[in-house]
Order: C-alpha cells, then sequence, then structure tokens
C-alpha cells in the first residue's frame, strides 16, 4: 500500500496567496490538480509585506519540525512596492529592504530540508483606473502603480537567479495578453480566476521542467492508495472493477499539456 504522508505544498504569503483558495483561484486549482498526490497548504494573510512574513518564519515553518514541506510557494511583493504613506506607517518597504527580506525568507525556507524546494512569485501589474472605481480615494497617499510592481518585480527575478531558486514573474507572464487589465483582476489589485490561470500555467511549467527529486509534478506522481479494489464501481464486463485512482476529471483536462 502507498504511505499515507502527502507531500505538503505550501502556498504563503499576503492577499494574492489567502484569496487563491476562491472559487477558480490559483490555490483552489492546484488543490483540485494535487488530489489524492499531495496536500496544498494555505498559509496567506491579506495586509501583509515581507516585513511581517519575516518576522512569522519560525512559527510558519519551525526548523524542528518533523514534517518539512516538500515545496513552498512564497509571494510577497504587492503591499511592499505600495507609496510611501506621509505618517510612515502602511505596508511601504524600500525596495533594497524588501530584497534583503525575501533573501532571508528564501534561504529559511531552503534550509529547512534537502527536498524543501522554492517557488517565487513577483508582484503581478495592476489596473490603476480599476482600483480607482474599487477603492475610491482609500489609496490616495499610497498609490499602487505598475512603474513600482515592475520594479520589484524585476529585483526579485534577479535575487531568485542569485540563490538558485525558481522565480515566476507574473508581472510580465499576466501581460502577454491584449486584454489583461481587463480580464485579470477582481478589483485591480486582486486576481480574478482569468488571471488565477496564468499563475498556474506558470507554476505547472516551473515544476513540470524542474530537475527536482522527487518529481513533484502533479501528472508524474502517483496518487494515495492506487491500488485496485474489488469495492470500486463493476465494470460492463461484470468482471473487473474500475480504478478511478488516476483518473483525469474535465475540467482538469486544460491543465493536461502544459
Amino acid at each position: 500500500m502507498a504511505s499515507a504522508i502527502r507531500p505538503q505544498l505550501v502556498l504563503f504569503g499576503s492577499s494574492i496567496v489567502q484569496m487563491s483558495f476562491n472559487v477558480g483561484g490559483w490555490g483552489a486549482i492546484l488543490a483540485d490538480l494535487y488530489t489524492r498526490k499531495a496536500d496544498v497548504l494555505l498559509r496567506g494573510y491579506a495586509g501583509w509585506n515581507s516585513r511581517i512574513g519575516l518576522t512569522v518564519l519560525d512559527s510558519v515553518f519551525p526548523k524542528d519540525a518533523t514534517i518539512q514541506p516538500s515545496l513552498v510557494i512564497v509571494y510577497f511583493g504587492g503591499n511592499d512596492a505600495t507609496g510611501p504613506h506621509p505618517s510612515g506607517l502602511g505596508s511601504h518597504v524600500p525596495l533594497s529592504e524588501y530584497i534583503d527580506n525575501m533573501k532571508k525568507i528564501i534561504l529559511h525556507l531552503k534550509s529547512l530540508s534537502d527536498k524543501t524546494r522554492v517557488i517565487c512569485l513577483t508582484t503581478p501589474p495592476v489596473n490603476e483606473s480599476q482600483i480607482e472605481v474599487a477603492y475610491g480615494q482609500l489609496f490616495d497617499n499610497q498609490a499602487r502603480r505598475n512603474e513600482d510592481c515592475r520594479a520589484y518585480a524585476e529585483a526579485l527575478v534577479n535575487l531568485c537567479k542569485e540563490l538558485n531558486v525558481e522565480g515566476i514573474n507574473l508581472f510580465t507572464a499576466i501581460q502577454n495578453r491584449d486584454d489583461w487589465a481587463d480580464v485579470s483582476f477582481s478589483d485591480g489589485i486582486h486576481l480574478s480566476s482569468e488571471g488565477s490561470k496564468v499563475v498556474v500555467k506558470e507554476i505547472l511549467k516551473v515544476i513540470k521542467q524542474a530537475d527536482w527529486e522527487p518529481n513533484l509534478y502533479w501528472l508524474s506522481m502517483i496518487p494515495e492508495f492506487p491500488e485496485d479494489s474489488p469495492y470500486y464501481a463493476v465494470c460492463p464486463d461484470g468482471k473487473t472493477t474500475s480504478n478511478v485512482s488516476f483518473f483525469i476529471c474535465n475540467w482538469q483536462k486544460q491543465w493536461v499539456d502544459i
């Protein structure tokens, strides 16, 4: 029989992560694809920046844990990249500090075990006019601008190369379709189901192409308890049963050819 201990894929970050389990969200899609193969765990905290994320690393990812994650997908940056508020309060983190924080986060995650892999997601673009419609004057003194999103995204990609971890540039990936600004967001900041599809596609491409042992690509993993059973539904021949352990649902088929 297969082991009952599944690999853990942990999603760690701010609201882009917290909301990823919404209907059609990228976290929910990953959890569905990894059914019977891995546990996708949500550790998302809306409003957080890299400063706060850094302070909880030992609590969320203790180094002495009996079971360490096989993969951690990290997202911080959107809140860090907001404009500084005149009061000194708010989520803004200067770019140099943001990169230093992310370096510490990545190194902590890599140190959890020899088999713990890390993927970093950069800040996506934003639809500035949609933000104004959705939030009015809320962000007037702490604006989200694409020029800042680009700078933070590019800096994180460079850091990932330096630390030999996988980095996905969502700022560029989401803009690969002409109508990205109209379809990618629910409020100009957070991802719609269309925006989430881009994230899933990019994550699956990285996992599929990565030279990792064990292989964490969903189609390459053996489902938990894959054995035949006489208690499954009986086939038309009346003599055998239908093992659905490897069955791919219709809504999952769009993710087969990545």
